[in-house]
C-alpha cells in the first residue's frame, strides 16, 4: 500500500486535544495530568491510572466508558478495542481515515502515555513464580506503545517520566508537540517494547532450561560516549550497567582501555574473597604481578616486586580495604587505576592529590560459581564477543576449581607450602592470555610469561623477567593453562628452579612429561580442566 500522499504530514506539528494515559510507573504523572487538564485536554485512563488522576481532581473519562464494554479477566482485557486502537492509529491529517473513524463513531487520540508492567522488577525477587511472573507480561500496554509509535505522524508517545518535562515544555512554547519530538520518543517506544519483550524472551527461556538460547538477545541501555575507542580514530560507547558493580570516586572519565582494564582486574581479584589480602597489578588487560601477604602493603610490595617496570601507568586491584600505609606505597609511582573495597579516609585524601588517577570503589565481585560447568547457563554468568558476521557466546571460565577432581600423577606430592603456591598460580593463570606461564613462590608470583605462540616462548619470557627483578625461582611452582605437549617445558621449568607443577594434563604424551617430571623429582599435579584466554 502506498502512502506517500502522506509524507508531507510528517513534517507537521501536532496540537494535543485528546490523550489516553495508562501507566504502571504513576511518578509524576499528576502533575502532567493536571497540566493537560488546564490546557482543555480530554484525558481517557484505565484501572488504577483513573483512580490516582480523580484523586488529584483531574477529570478523567474511564476506558470502559469509551469502549462500551467493561474490563474483564481481572483486568487483562481494558483496552483491546477498535474504538481505543482506532483512534490511535488514525492519521488524521488523511480525510478518508477522518471519513472512516466518524462512520464508526472513533475519536483520535493526539497523545498516549504509557508504560509497562514492572517484569524485570517482578522476576528478579527470587520468590518469584511463574505464575506471578506471567501475569506480569503486559499485553495491552506495549500494544498501545506500537500503535501510537507507529502513527508518529499523527500521534505523540511518551514511555517514561523522564520525557514529562520535556513534553509541556513543548507545550508551552509551541502549543503542539513537533515532529522531530515525536520521532525521537517513536524511537524510544519502540526500544522500550522490544526491551520489554527481549527480558520476557530471556525469562522463558530460563523456565525452559535452555542452555544456550536458539536466538541470542541482549538489551543494554547506552550509560555514556567515550571520547574514542582503542584508539583516537575509533568512536565508542559504553551500554549496561558497570555502576552496579563499581562506582567512580575520583579522577577523569573513564575511557574504553579503562573499562576494559578494571573488567580484567575485577574479575581476577574476585577469585580471593578472602581473609588473606591480595594485590594485583594488570598492564593492558594482563597481570604483571600478584601477591598475597599478611598484611596488604606486604601484598602490594610482593606484587610489584614481580615486576618494577610494568605498574607505571597501571592499574592496581586490592581485595581489602585500602589503608594508609599501603596507599603511601602505592602513591610512589603512578598508577591509572586503583580499584578497593574501601578506602580510609585518610588514604583516600592523599590518593586524590592526583588528579588523574582514577579511584575505584568495588560494589560486588563477579560470581565465582561451585560446582563443574554443566546444566543452565544464566545470563549473569555469559560472555559474548562480537566476530565478523556475528557472536560467539560462552560461560564465563568463573568455575572455582574442584580440587577433589585434581590429581597427584607423580610420586613425589607437594607439601603445604608447595600445595598453596600452586593453589595461588592456579587461580592466577586463568587470568593470563595463552599461551600463559606463571611462576610463584610464597603467594607471590616471581615469573608471568603471556601471549607467547609457544609454551616454551613463555616459560622462557617469565624466567627472563625474574631474573631481571633479581627473584630466585628455586623451589618455586609453575602453573600452564594448558597441558605441556612435549617434555621441554617442564624440563625448563626444572632448570629454572621449579619444585612443582600444576597443568590440565590430556596430551598424548602426557605419559612422557610425568616421566620427565618423575626423572627431574618434580611434583605434578593434573587439574582436568583448561584455562586458555585468546
Amino acid at each position: 500500500m502506498s502512502l506517500k500522499p502522506l509524507e508531507y504530514l510528517f513534517d507537521q506539528s501536532v496540537e494535543i486535544k485528546r490523550a489516553l494515559i495508562s501507566v504502571s510507573n504513576k511518578a509524576g504523572l499528576s502533575r502532567v495530568a493536571e497540566k493537560l487538564a488546564e490546557r482543555g485536554v480530554e484525558i481517557v485512563s484505565t484501572g488504577g491510572t483513573a483512580n490516582l488522576l480523580k484523586e488529584s481532581g483531574v477529570k478523567v473519562q474511564d476506558v470502559t466508558d469509551v469502549t462500551g464494554f467493561p474490563e474483564c479477566l481481572d483486568g487483562r482485557v481494558k483496552t483491546l478495542h477498535p474504538s481505543i486502537h482506532g483512534g490511535i492509529l488514525a492519521r488524521t491529517g488523511h480525510q478518508p481515515d477522518l471519513d472512516e473513524i466518524e462512520r464508526l463513531g472513533i475519536r483520535p487520540f493526539d497523545l498516549v502515555i504509557v508504560n509497562l508492567y514492572p517484569f524485570r522488577e517482578t522476576i528478579s525477587r527470587p520468590d518469584t513464580t511463574p505464575a506471578t511472573a506471567t501475569e506480569y507480561i503486559d499485553i495491552g500496554g506495549p500494544t498501545l506503545i506500537r500503535a501510537a509509535a507507529k502513527n508518529t505522524g499523527h500521534v505523540c508517545v511518551v514511555t517514561s517520566p523522564d520525557q514529562y518535562d520535556e513534553l509541556l515544555e513543548a507545550l508551552d512554547s509551541e502549543d503542539a508537540i513537533p515532529f522531530e519530538l515525536r520521532r525521537k520518543w517513536a524511537l524510544e517506544a519502540f526500544r522500550h517494547t522490544a526491551d520489554y519483550d527481549m527480558a520476557i524472551s530471556n525469562w522463558f527461556s530460563d523456565w525452559l532450561g535452555e542452555s544456550l538460547p536458539d536466538q541470542w538477545m541482549e538489551s543494554l541501555p547506552k550509560r555514556s560516549a567515550l571520547r574514542y575507542g582503542e584508539n583516537p580514530h575509533q568512536k565508542a560507547a559504553v551500554y549496561g550497567n558497570p555502576e552496579d558493580w563499581y562506582e567512580v570516586l575520583h579522577g577523569k572519565e573513564l575511557s574504553y582501555n579503562n573499562y576494559l582494564d578494571i573488567d580484567a582486574a575485577l574479575n581476577l581479584i574476585s577469585e580471593f574473597p578472602g581473609p588473606e589480602p591480595v594485590a594485583a597489578i594488570f598492564k593492558h588487560t594482563v597481570p604483571c604481578g600478584a601477591a598475597s601477604g599478611s598484611s596488604l602493603l606486604e601484598a602490594w610490595n610482593k606484587a610489584f616486586a614481580t615486576d618494577t617496570v610494568s605498574p607505571f601507568g597501571g592499574i592496581v586491584c586490592i581485595n581489602k580495604k585500602l589503608d594508609p600505609e599501603t596507599a603511601r606505597a602505592i602513591d610512589k609511582i603512578f598508577t591509572e587505576i586503583i580499584l578497593a573495597p574501601d578506602y580510609d579516609p585518610e588514604a583516600l585524601k592523599l590518593l586524590k592529590e592526583k588528579k588523574n588517577r582514577r579511584l575505584i570503589r568495588i560494589k560486588k565481585f563477579p560470581d565465582i560459581i561451585n560446582g563443574e560447568p554443566k546444566g543452565q547457563i544464566h545470563a549473569s554468568t555469559l560472555q559474548y564477543r562480537s566476530i565478523t558476521g556475528g557472536a560467539l557466546i560462552q560461560q564465563a571460565d568463573r568455575f572455582k576449581s574442584d580440587t577433589d577432581q585434581f590429581e597427584a600423577v607423580t610420586r613425589k606430592k607437594a607439601d603445604k607450602r608447595q600445595w598453596n603456591d600452586l593453589m595461588f598460580a592456579w587461580s592466577i593463570v586463568k587470568h593470563i592470555k595463552s599461551n600463559a606461564i606463571v611462576y610463584v613462590k610464597n603467594l607471590q608470583t616471581v615469573g608471568i610469561g603471556t601471549g607467547q605462540t609457544s609454551r616454551v616462548d613463555s616459560s622462557e619470557i617469565a624466567i627472563r623477567k625474574a631474573k631481571k627483578e633479581g627473584l630466585s625461582l628455586e623451589g618455586s611452582v609453575i602453573a600452564s593453562d594448558a597441558f605441556f605437549p612435549f617434555a621441554d617445558g617442564v624440563e625448563a621449568a626444572a632448570k629454572a628452579g621449579a619444585t612443582a607443577v600444576i597443568q590440565p594434563g590430556g596430551s598424548v604424551r602426557d605419559s612422557e612429561v610425568i616421566e620427565a617430571a618423575e626423572k627431574l623429582g618434580l611434583v605434578m599435579v593434573f587439574t582436568g580442566r583448561r584455562h586458555f584466554r585468546h
